[in-house]
């Protein structure tokens, strides 16, 4: 039982990890709507460029799921919405501190 809660530990701590990740590309998503002239270059626009690779895979996943939203002239993305409420779960169910 005790080998259960390590692999839980672990898990919980990855997933803790790759929430902030998704918090991390959500700030960037914006910085980019918000500023269009935004061009990180250097080591700024390697870690941007890890954000991005790290969390597109299940980003598209849910977006192949539940397509985007038309709201008028808006689009409303759900995958970020379900990649985080995924990690979420997950924290929850898997024992673990």
């Amino acid at each position: 039982m005790e080998f259960v809660l390590i692999i839980g530990t672990i898990l919980k701590v990855v997933l803790r990890i790759y929430t902030l990740v998704l918090w991390v590309r959500f700030v960037l998503d914006w910085i980019t709507v918000l500023n269009r002239n935004f061009r990180p270059r250097g080591a700024l626009a390697v870690a941007i460029e890890l954000v991005y690779t790290v969390t597109d895979p299940p980003i598209r996943m849910f977006r192949k799921l539940l397509p985007p939203i038309r709201l008028g002239q808006v689009s409303l993305d759900l995958g970020w919405m379900l990649a985080m409420l995924s990690c979420w779960i997950l924290i929850a169910i898997i024992p673990g501190w």
